[in-house]
């Protein structure tokens, strides 16, 4: 007993006929072809609703959904126009969506506010036979399993091709899809032309782009290889995800030490200070040689800094890599507020031009997010999954389920100390040097 038992493994598909059309993807989406996995958890239903009911409020609202984004029940493709690239057939296969049941209780899983290894059996139906092989023109774009535990408390996983969409389009989706559980409709309509984020003819590179590298791969564009978004080859071996928080005091007095150094900083915010630290802290314990140069990449959305803006509701990726680099000397020899100044500087040069320039510059050398002495970092709490509501209750916690091999992840503190966790994959050893790093004031 204990076990997640399968009730069932439904396809959904949108519940009226679509157009059939293919979508063109731009090269903001094509660098970031894989898989995301999280889940969102919520306490038992107050009112007296079946996980029948449950998982029925569910399916029909994604049937809904799915008119209106039609292209996640679509299927990855070679394009038929360029060589090199592909698109999505929005062909209405649909999206693969599983009901499970535990007799185990949520709290026997352990911490969900962060990823930990007992959270992936919350997507074990997800795992599809031949997964590493398996061609993107074979697989569902989106899958969900809705899991209920022994103790009524639910969660929702997901499991997404980022191609198709990024954090902040995902968070509009589940929006809508709470909204659909809940009868009502869409809040935000979604406008998924990417042809807006087109490169330009001739492509016109104005900028160097220190936050691309040239594409090194070899297999096929079309299995779950893709590119991950991170200096990560697929074979190396885990190691187990270390969680750091850094209470809201901390926080503080990290703000009051470089305003302090610098009189001159402007408005820091709790992302840039945490940002900085983790950059010197990171690239001094993982033994980087103080002459290379360390480069941390951190997604900034470009919606609003685009000419002409992105509608709202744009429901693809517009976060493009921001980055700070210098070199480990630099780190370890300048003042705190050196390294907060280079991410701000970061976020500064992203203007229309250079975000146009560096979609250009994908265009002519097929690359993907830096890959040298490097590492992204993503600021999943300021996504604000936690304002969604479903039929059966407010979302409590959401989560991702693994945090790959240089990536770093910063998450809400538990919700009694707040401040910020941060989750990443190191080492022993090189965890307590950066441990060490992050909590020096």
């Amino acid at each position: 007993m204990g076990e997640i038992e399968l009730v069932e493994k439904v396809v959904i598909a949108p519940e009226q006929p679509t157009p059939r059309k293919r979508m063109f993807l731009s090269n903001i989406d094509l660098s970031l072809v894989v898989y995301q996995d999280s889940a969102s958890f919520f306490d038992p239903p107050s009112t007296q609703m079946s996980f029948g009911e449950i998982c029925g409020k569910l399916y029909s609202a994604l049937g809904k959904m799915l008119v209106q984004y039609d292209f996640m029940a679509g299927r990855l493709v070679p394009s038929l126009e360029e060589t090199h690239r592909f698109e999505i057939d929005c062909n209405g296969a649909g999206i693969v969506v599983v009901a499970a049941r535990t007799d185990r209780k949520l709290s026997e899983f352990g911490v969900i506010s962060a990823p930990n290894p007992e959270l992936r059996e919350l997507v074990v139906f997800l795992q599809e036979e031949g997964d590493q092989e398996t061609d993107m023109k074979e697989r569902s774009l989106a899958s969900l399993q809705l899991t209920q535990f022994g103790c009524g408390s639910l969660a929702l996983a997901s499991r997404y091709n980022h191609c198709t969409l990024d954090g902040s389009a995902i968070r509009d989706f589940e929006v809508n899809l709470g909204a659909l559980t809940r009868g009502g409709d869409l809040i935000i309509v979604p406008n998924a032309d990417r042809t807006l984020l087109r490169a330009r003819n001739p492509p016109k590179i104005s900028h160097p782009h220190f936050e691309y590298s040239k594409s090194t791969e070899t297999h096929n564009l079309f299995t779950i290889q893709g590119k991950s978004g991170t200096n990560a080859t697929q074979s190396a071996p885990q190691n187990q995800i270390r969680v750091l928080h850094l209470s809201p005091e901390k926080i503080a007095s990290f703000k009051k030490k470089a305003l302090k150094e610098n009189t001159t900083l402007k408005n820091i915010t709790t992302f840039q200070v945490v940002a900085a630290k983790i950059w010197k802290a990171r690239s001094i314990a993982t033994k980087m040689l103080e002459e290379k140069v360390s480069t941390m990449l951190f997604p900034v959305d470009v919606r609003k800094r685009v000419v002409p803006e992105l509608p709202n509701g744009f429901a693809g990726n517009a976060l493009v890599p921001g980055f700070a680099r210098a070199s480990v000397r630099d780190l370890i020899e300048l003042e705190d507020a050196c390294h907060i100044r280079k991410v701000q500087e970061g976020v500064e040069r992203l203007d229309d031009e250079y975000i146009k320039s560096g979609i250009d510059w994908l265009e002519v050398n097929k690359g993907a997010p830096c890959m040298e002495d490097s590492f992204s970092l993503v600021a999943w709490w300021r996504l604000g999954l936690e304002e969604q509501l479903f039929a059966w209750g407010r979302l409590k916690c959401a989560t991702p389920l693994a945090v790959k091999a240089g990536l770093v992840m910063l998450l809400p503190g538990p919700q009694d100390e707040g401040g910020l966790n941060i989750c990443l994959d190191l080492p022993e050893d090189q965890m307590q040097e950066f441990s060490r790093i992050m909590l020096e004031v």
